[in-house]
């Protein structure tokens, strides 16, 4: 067994997403051959890679197949997240990604959607955060069961900085950790729009692969002012399955097609698809109705990231701060962590086949 016969195997294994094989992307390192045991590491593209475990069954079945029957394969995974930030990194510095949720109106689950897809995420073995920029309804608190709780400043290079809270591994800061819940945010455009910018300069979020930020409703001052000021790799636009929420979606695909703000759409999912009740576990009742948020993104050539049921699990685990994805519920966990997989796939995929990629070595 040698080297060169390791490496002509693996060149039969093909990255799914990127329909190249292991060897030509370069993603194969340390390979260590001892009499039957044959040890190498492959390079992923995210340590949220959901392909992982097909990867590795491939490579041993490369392996025994053409190598050597009877060879001790052992996978290792390291990962070098991709990111296509070109800029000088003087807002957030240390973060790959950035991906906005939004949603064309309010109501359809936006925020649940965001803190579910940063746990699901994180679960997988990404180092992310949570941004709450939805400053007139700031939910995540009451989500993560943190109300009350107040963030602790940091000098950071001469400069105090806000320390994002952490919260079932991830890191997470909303204006309403800020602000007495009790008193309303009466702000006019250009205020709100100024302190989403301090927001976003103010807060050390050290290094993320992935930084979530959970969206206004609509479309305003906020959202351009949080596209214009932070290099977001991609939004995910949230809706629901009736009309009066699709009507409105469109508009939340239409404002990222203006020119000034140049964010690609990574893709729709739509929230409370259909209901299933507990004692009823095969049935599906399409309340809102039937795969309008499919057709909506067959209708703009948009991936489909998936559909997540309405369970009243998912409404009391947000009431108590504890959501879905850390509870015992896994009909609606693997809903979840199925969109999580197509969003960073997603990611992963449109930051490699980007010409000015840039890769920053993580662990996984």
């Amino acid at each position: 067994m040698t080297e060169e016969k390791v490496l002509d195997a693996l060149r039969t294994v093909q990255e799914p997403d990127l329909k190249k094989d292991l060897v030509t992307l370069n993603m194969v390192r340390d390979i260590v051959i001892e009499k039957y045991y044959i040890s190498f590491t492959v390079v992923l593209t995210t340590p949220a890679c959901p392909m992982k475990d097909h990867i590795k069954n491939a490579c041993i079945n490369a392996i025994k197949t053409l190598v050597n029957k009877d060879a001790v394969v052992k996978v290792n995974f390291t990962a070098n997240t991709t990111t296509k930030r070109t800029d000088n990194k003087a807002v957030l510095p240390g973060v790959k990604n950035i991906i906005a949720v939004v949603s064309g109106k309010g109501g359809v689950g936006k925020s649940t959607v965001a803190a579910n897809l940063a746990l699901a995420i994180a679960q997988s073995g990404a180092k992310v955060g949570l941004m709450d920029a939805d400053i007139y309804g700031p939910s995540v608190p009451i989500m993560f069961g943190v109300r009350g709780e107040r963030p602790m400043m940091m000098d950071i290079e001469g400069k105090g900085m806000i320390i994002p809270l952490e919260r079932y591994g991830i890191k997470l800061i909303s204006i309403g950790l800020l602000v007495d819940e009790k008193n309303a945010v009466v702000w006019r455009g250009p205020m709100a729009s100024s302190a989403i910018r301090q927001f976003i300069t103010d807060v050390f979020w050290g290094d993320l692969d992935y930084l979530i930020v959970d969206m206004p409703p609509g479309t305003g001052d906020i959202h351009l002012t949080l596209m214009q000021t932070v290099p977001v790799t991609g939004a995910v636009i949230v809706t629901t399955p009736q009309d009066v929420a699709l009507a409105d979606a469109k508009k939340g695909i239409a404002m990222f097609g203006q020119a000034q703000l140049n964010v690609p759409v990574i893709g729709l999912v739509e929230n409370m698809s259909y209901f299933t009740p507990a004692e009823l576990p095969d049935n599906k009742y399409y309340i809102f109705g039937k795969d309008g948020g499919k057709r909506l993104a067959d209708e703009y050539d948009l991936p489909f990231l998936g559909q997540i049921p309405i369970v009243q699990s998912i409404r009391e685990g947000g009431d108590i701060g504890i959501p879905v994805m850390v509870s015992d519920d896994n009909v609606t966990k693997v809903a979840f962590e199925e969109f999580a997989a197509h969003v960073v796939r997603s990611v992963s995929m449109r930051n490699a086949n980007m010409s000015t990629e840039e890769v920053v070595e993580t662990v996984s």
